[in-house]
C-alpha cells in the first residue's frame, strides 16, 4: 500500500494533502516552480522545474518514477499526463479530468453542451475586437476571465463598454500558460454561492460533503463556512449536477464543484476543480469526520470511505499580505492562539506579495451556535495577523 506520489504544485492545499498522505505512510515528492514551497516543507523529496515545460515535466516524471501523479495547480502541460497514464501511472483524478478542468472552455462545453447543466450564458474571445463583440451580445454587466487561471487571477466584472480595455489587459495578464483566449459570462444575480465537495471512489459510491458557503472578492476566496443551509430541492439539484459532471470526467478523488444559488432561478453550475478546494480549508475546523485532504488521500489510494458526517459547524478566513517581502514574519499570532475553538495555520510561503494568501484562521462551534457570530469572530481574528 505504500505508493510514491508525485505532487505537481506545492501550495498550501498541497501541504495539507502531503500531511494526510504521510499519516498513512506514503512517500511524497513535491514539485513546484520555486524552492521552499509549502508542501515541500513536509514532503520526502522536492523537485523544482517549470511544469508548463513539457520536456521538463516528463524528465521529472522519468526521474521520480511515481506510482501516482497528483496535480494541485492549473499551470501544468496537462496533455503530457495522457502519456503518463498510458505508461501505467495513476493520474488523479484522471488525465481526462485534469485536461478538461484546467481549461474553462473545455469544462464549460462539457457541462453545458454535452451534459445539459444549467450555466450562465457565455461566449469566447481571442482578440480585443472579439471581446467587445461578445460583451455586447452577452450584455452588461458581465464577467471576463482567462480560460486558464486560478484564484481569481485575471477575472473582472465589467459594468460598461468603457471598462473593457482594462478587463482585457487584466485577463491577458492573469492567464496561466500560453493560452490567451478569454470567456465572457453573463453576470448571475445569485443569492449565494457554494462549494459542494464531491468524492468519487474507485470502489464505492460518490459521496458529498455538506455544502460550504463562501465569499469571494475578484474571484478569489476570502472566507468560507460549513454547513451552508440550503433548500432540500436546491441541494438535490447541486448533488445531481456534481455527480453527473464528475462521472463524465472519470477518476477517483475529491472535487470542488462551485454553484451559484438563486431562490428564483435555482442552482447554476459555475466552476470545477479536480482536487481539494481552497474554500474547503474550513474542514480543518473539524466540521467533518474527515477533512477534505484526508478524503482526497483515501480516494487516491483506493481506501474505503464509508461515510462523511457533519460533526460541528466551522468558519475560515484568510490572512492576506499587504506588503512585498522575502522571508516574511508575522505579528499578533498570539491574539489568535488565545481564542477558544480556533486554529491558526501559517502556510510558510517564502515570499509575501500584496494580496497573497499567507495563512488562514479556522474556528468552530456547536451545530446550534449562531453562525453569523462564528464567521465574524473568524474574520476578526484573521484580520489581527499582520505580515511584516
Amino acid at each position: 500500500m505504500v505508493k510514491k506520489i508525485m505532487l505537481l504544485g506545492s501550495g498550501e492545499l498541497g501541504k495539507e494533502f502531503v500531511i494526510a498522505c504521510k499519516r498513512l505512510g506514503q512517500y511524497v515528492v513535491a514539485c513546484d516552480k520555486y524552492d521552499g514551497a509549502p508542501a515541500m516543507q513536509v514532503a520526502d523529496e522536492r523537485r523544482v522545474f517549470n511544469m508548463l515545460d513539457g520536456d521538463a515535466l516528463m524528465a521529472a516524471v522519468n526521474d521520480v518514477k511515481p506510482d501516482i501523479i497528483v496535480p494541485e495547480i492549473e499551470a501544468i502541460r496537462t496533455e503530457k499526463l495522457y502519456e503518463c497514464e498510458k505508461a501505467g501511472i495513476q493520474v488523479v483524478p484522471s488525465a481526462r479530468a485534469v485536461n478538461f478542468t484546467m481549461n474553462r472552455k473545455a469544462i464549460r462545453e462539457l457541462a453545458h453542451t454535452e451534459l445539459g447543466l444549467k450555466t450562465a450564458n457565455y461566449l469566447y474571445a481571442n482578440t480585443y475586437e472579439e471581446l467587445t463583440d461578445a460583451a455586447s451580445k452577452i450584455g452588461f454587466p458581465c464577467i471576463i476571465k482567462p480560460l486558464m487561471s486560478s484564484s481569481g487571477h485575471g477575472q473582472s466584472k465589467v459594468n460598461c463598454a468603457e471598462e473593457l480595455p482594462t478587463a482585457w489587459e487584466c485577463a491577458c495578464g492573469g492567464a496561466r500558460g500560453d493560452l490567451k483566449e478569454v470567456i465572457v459570462e453573463q453576470f448571475i444575480p445569485f443569492d449565494y454561492e457554494i462549494t459542494l465537495l464531491t468524492v468519487t471512489q474507485k470502489n464505492g459510491p460518490t459521496l458529498f460533503c455538506r455544502p460550504i458557503g463562501h465569499v469571494q472578492i475578484g474571484g478569489d476566496y476570502r472566507e468560507s463556512y460549513q454547513p451552508r443551509i440550503m433548500k432540500p430541492e436546491h441541494l438535490q439539484q447541486a448533488q445531481e449536477m456534481a455527480a453527473k459532471v464528475t462521472g463524465a470526467l472519470t477518476g477517483a478523488g475529491i472535487w470542488g464543484v462551485e454553484f451559484f444559488v438563486s431562490e428564483k432561478e435555482g442552482v447554476i453550475f459555475s466552476e470545477l476543480s479536480p482536487r481539494p478546494h481552497d474554500t474547503g480549508m474550513v474542514t480543518m475546523a473539524g466540521t467533518q469526520n474527515l477533512t477534505e485532504f484526508e478524503l482526497h488521500c483515501r480516494a487516491v489510494l483506493g481506501l474505503p470511505i464509508p461515510h462523511i458526517t457533519l460533526e460541528r459547524q466551522g468558519a475560515s478566513a484568510v490572512i492576506l499580505s499587504e506588503i512585498e517581502k522575502k522571508c516574511p514574519d508575522y505579528l499578533n499570532m498570539e491574539k489568535v492562539c488565545e481564542a477558544e475553538n480556533t486554529y491558526l495555520r501559517i502556510f510558510g510561503k517564502p515570499e509575501a506579495h500584496v494580496e497573497r494568501r499567507m495563512g488562514v484562521v479556522v474556528c468552530w462551534d456547536t451545530l446550534d451556535a449562531d453562525q453569523t457570530q462564528l464567521r465574524n469572530k473568524c474574520k476578526e481574528l484573521a484580520g489581527k495577523v499582520r505580515v511584516i
